[in-house]
């Protein structure tokens, strides 16, 4: 069994009209449909641009949005938590 012996930590979050792009402090860019975030995908572009990288980029959060995304779970591809 393989483990993460580094912690990955969000640097930057872009979007496009169906996708979620994190780029990550190791360079990695990871891209996730905005279907799996029901929030994110019927929110505004404002809405969507209105967030805070929290806990130094382990987690993505919309205020307004009531929204937080654990980054861990994007790599493991769990968006159900």
């Amino acid at each position: 069994m393989t483990t993460l012996n580094f912690k990955p930590l969000a640097k930057k979050i872009k979007f496009d009209d169906s996708m979620m792009w994190v780029e990550f402090n190791d360079g990695r860019t990871l891209g996730m449909p905005l279907v799996y975030f029901p929030k994110l995908l019927n929110a505004s572009k404002q809405e969507r641009e209105c967030y805070e990288i929290s806990g130094g980029g382990i987690g993505l959060h919309w205020n307004e949005l009531d929204e937080d995304i654990h980054v861990g779970y994007l790599l493991t591809g769990r968006c159900d938590v």
